[in-house]
């Protein structure tokens, strides 16, 4: 090395030494860089580096802007020793140049080498002999000499990396070097992990934590609340450089916490960095292959070739990747880029070549659906807006089903409420389709199914488009109350199956499991129950995450057919299960949402739970889609519900009003008919009209062994229809298949009729049965529900312990007086305000205009005090009210 006289005083130069040719030894590059005002210290990485002074080789090896420099000289200032640093630059590649460097960073330093150490003689060759010197004197150091080589990446050639392993090696203790690189050094690395010799740092370790950005924001007096600092770091990935260019940006914005949620990466002077840090220090074609892959989430080497049109893409990325240049391996041969870095891109690329975006976007849609990925092939199909591929790779896949329900369900709605009316063909009107009846409007989604029928008679489709079809009409046969239809669509899809591919249904088990459901749906509209049970018994049984919502749906449908055979207890369970799915696997609406509710509202009615019931019902309403065109199972159970739950109440006008669902049904249903016909006869009955309450129940008929087939044998014993009542329920007691609800109310029918005919004990002998039944699932409405002389003959001793403890008002056990009253429903607050001002001898008007409401609210709410007092005039309910302790 030659040594020369300088002036001392000119800035930047290191005094009296040049290089191998002359050239000056400028001070910067042999001094840790000075630590801004806002630099943030970071105790777990200046901790991993302590470490630095046990093994001989550290490496920070980080992307640009990590943070790697002044980690390393914050570390280096904190020692308490001397740090020889060196900034490599790119004109370091020869031997002679690089070593006069070195051996200038160890004297700065203070390492002690001997006078006749020599340097290089000329920039292109270190003798062997320099060099074992130096290893040899560093050896022989009291104190190991720490040398920092900052963005040793720069430095390309491999003659000085070898040189630099030779020296490392033969220095032994008397060397820590320390390498801040952005890719992997030219070093046998292999051997140094294997002797555990060696302390790295990588890019991930360096990215910031959200406690660290938030010190970081604060030092730029942007005290934000830590949730900013999580997206932040989230939307960043730690990368410090983003941190740390976000901060000084969003401190000149009116709003910091909104800008740095919202802030566009493309436009900022992130991108400024990013740009030319490292897209511009790429050759023309890897820029080309980066800005082509930024429209993609991930991406193998084929599948860049196939946006590039060129091959070679794997050394390039995988080059990119040992340089830290925002490219990511995720293994297997797939790559990703940064987010930020790939924002940025993609803003380049718009502005550079607008067109070429949505071309990108297609060939990658076609590769990747050739490849099996349909879902991204969805959604860069979706994005070159080339809806007619998008939609045939939905139909072809037969994951038109996806649509309909399971995880992707929203994303896939979203996708396509972009495609534009223009977008034209059978699979775009499927797809339209099942998009208007997946939020039941059935009138657009009738239309579009007809479109795409007309499409088909056009020619042949496949059979995955024609399997698809089926689906969506087994659905719309669902929504239209049309079992026929539904019935014929499972009969095509049978002989369709045998055209698909095993390994392609096998990929779609919501395909089937919709079918059977929607099947099944129409089965349980019919009154078909056994038939529709054996269809939803077999989705309940799946376990599969795509079949999750159509196993709610058959779970709240099983629940209700359980609630119809009368066993409440096996119905809750049911129902409870079918809203714990939607609970697990969340919300995506479907025609049957909030069956499950209504079922546990119509148990907690017949339970005299009512409070309960308002709350499931309201529960229901909530989680359903809101259709234009209610599904018919669920929309008849929301008025079974509300209509039982208006008359425990003791509003009959009310219920018989809210029985009948308006749904569009092709048939109609018996179960509904009975239920709306049940109400109806009550809202007569209450309104002292026996003859027309029998009257509508002419003709009607409940479904064989149901609740419902009960009712109306009791119905029919109340207006006076004795034998014809009895001879009803006469096989629904004999059933030994029926559940307690179906039971009970057929032995009270037989009680009653007991009673009419005089036979007190046969009527005790069947109450004390039917107790027996009610008792375990605690079916309290039809013991309520019971007339007077019911509830007279309840009034002894000998029934008194079987309804002890739960179908008592007060819960009261031990025997009673036989005067006191059995059964006393808890009143409602307009209730006992009516029959307070009865007590004062008020007249009806009064009462009303007291009150102000109607003269036959106040009818109704009488009547309802009289049914629960079980009493039958004004004076009565005075004094059974007084008794009770109710005035």
């Amino acid at each position: 090395m030659s040594v020369a006289a300088h002036d001392d005083s000119a800035p930047g130069r290191a005094a009296g030494y040049t290089g191998p040719l002359g050239e000056p030894l400028l001070r910067t590059r042999f001094a840790a860089p000075a630590r801004p005002p806002t630099f943030v210290r970071r105790p777990r990485l200046t901790a991993h580096l302590d470490q630095a002074l046990r093994t001989p080789l550290t490496m920070v090896n980080g992307a640009a802007g990590a943070g790697k420099t002044l980690l390393v000289a914050d570390w280096a200032a904190g020692l308490g020793q001397p740090v020889a640093w060196l900034t490599h630059e790119a004109g370091d590649q020869r031997p002679g140049t690089f070593w006069t460097h070195v051996l200038h960073a160890l004297r700065s330093a203070g390492t002690a080498l001997p006078a006749g150490i020599g340097g290089p003689g000329t920039i292109g060759m270190v003798g062997h002999r320099l060099l074992g010197r130096l290893a040899d004197e560093l050896n022989g150091s009291g104190r190991p000499a720490i040398l920092v080589l900052d963005e040793f990446d720069r430095l390309s050639a491999p003659e000085p990396a070898e040189q630099l392993e030779f020296v490392l090696h033969h220095a032994g203790q008397g060397l820590r070097l320390i390498l801040v690189t952005r890719t992997e050094p030219l070093l046998p690395l292999h051997r140094y992990r294997a002797a555990a010799a060696v302390t790295e740092i990588r890019n991930d370790e360096l990215a910031f934590t959200p406690e660290e950005a938030a010190d970081l924001l604060a030092r730029h007096d942007l005290p934000l609340p830590a949730q900013a600092a999580r997206a932040l770091v989230e939307r960043t990935r730690g990368w410090a450089a983003g941190v740390q260019l976000s901060a000084l940006a969003a401190r000149q914005s009116a709003d910091p916490e909104t800008y740095l949620k919202e802030f566009e990466a493309g436009h900022s002077v992130i991108a400024d960095f990013l740009l030319a840090e490292v897209l511009n220090r790429q050759s023309p074609q890897t820029q080309d292959l980066l800005l082509c892959v930024s429209v993609l989430d991930r991406f193998c080497p084929e599948l860049a070739e196939a946006l590039t049109g060129r091959p070679g893409a794997g050394p390039r990325l995988a080059a990119l990747c040992r340089q830290n240049a925002f490219v990511e391996y995720l293994g297997h041969s797939w790559f990703r880029l940064h987010p930020l870095f790939a924002e940025i891109l993609r803003v380049h690329l718009r502005a550079r070549r607008p067109e070429r975006e949505p071309e990108l976007h297609r060939r990658a849609a076609c590769w990747l659906r050739a490849h099996g990925a349909v879902p991204e092939a969805l959604a860069h199909g979706a994005a070159a807006a080339d809806w007619e591929f998008t939609a045939g790779a939905v139909v072809d896949d037969l994951a038109i089903g996806r649509l309909l329900t399971g995880p992707r369900a929203d994303d896939l709605t979203e996708l396509f409420s972009r495609m534009d009316t223009e977008a034209t063909g059978a699979a775009v009107d499927l797809v339209r389709a099942a998009r208007e009846l997946s939020g039941c409007d059935l009138d657009r989604g009738l239309v579009h199914l007809g479109h795409a029928a007309q499409d088909a008679a056009a020619g042949e489709p496949a059979a995955a488009s024609r399997l698809s079809r089926v689906l969506l009409e087994s659905l719309a046969a669902r929504l239209t109350g049309a079992p026929g239809q539904a019935e014929q669509a499972m009969a095509t899809a049978e002989r369709l199956r045998h055209e698909v591919p095993a390994e392609q249904l096998a990929r779609h088990p919501e395909l089937g499991a919709l079918l059977l459901t929607h099947l099944g749906s129409a089965r349980v509209w019919a009154g078909h129950f056994d038939e529709a049970r054996a269809a939803l018994t077999e989705v309940a049984a799946l376990a599969d995450a795509a079949t999750e919502l159509p196993r709610e749906d058959c779970l709240g449908h099983l629940a209700l057919l359980d609630y119809f055979d009368g066993r409440l207890d096996r119905a809750e369970s049911r129902a409870l299960a079918a809203t714990a799915v939607t609970r697990h696997c969340g919300g995506h609406p479907f025609p049957g949402a909030g069956l499950g509710q209504l079922v546990l509202a119509t148990v907690a009615v017949d339970r005299d739970e009512l409070d309960r019931a308002r709350i499931l019902l309201a529960e229901a309403a909530a989680s359903g889609p809101g259709p234009a065109a209610p599904d018919p199972v669920t929309e008849g159970c929301r008025a079974l519900a509300t209509a039982r739950l208006l008359a425990a109440l003791g509003d009959p006008e009310a219920a018989a009003d809210a029985a009948t669902p308006a749904v569009r049904a092709t048939v109609t249903s018996p179960w509904v008919r009975a239920g709306a016909a049940l109400a109806s006869s009550a809202a007569h009955l209450a309104e002292g009209r026996p003859e027309a309450a029998a009257g509508v129940l002419d003709g009607v008929r409940g479904p064989d062994g149901s609740v419902c087939a009960a009712e109306l044998a009791w119905a029919r014993l109340v207006t006076g229809h004795r034998e014809e009542a009895v001879e009803a329920a006469g096989p629904l007691c004999a059933d030994e298949g029926g559940g307690p609800g179906v039971t009970v109310r057929a032995t009270l029918v037989h009680a009653l009729a007991a009673v009419e005919t005089g036979d007190a004990d046969t009527a005790r002998r069947l109450l004390a049965k039917a107790l027996l039944e009610a008792r375990g699932n605690r079916l309290r409405r039809p013991f309520l529900d019971a007339g007077p002389r019911i509830r007279r003959l309840l009034d002894t001793p000998q029934l008194h312990g079987l309804a002890a403890g739960w179908l008592y008002g007060d819960g009261a056990g031990g025997a009673v007086p036989e005067a006191s009253p059995l059964l006393v429903e808890e009143l409602s607050g307009r209730e006992r305000e009516v029959l307070s001002r009865l007590a004062q001898l008020m007249s009806t008007q009064e009462i009303a205009a007291d009150l102000y409401v109607s003269v036959n609210t106040v009818k109704t709410h009488l009547k309802s005090v009289y049914r629960k007092l079980g009493v039958g005039r004004r004076g009565d309910a005075v004094r059974r009210a007084r008794e009770r302790g109710l005035l």
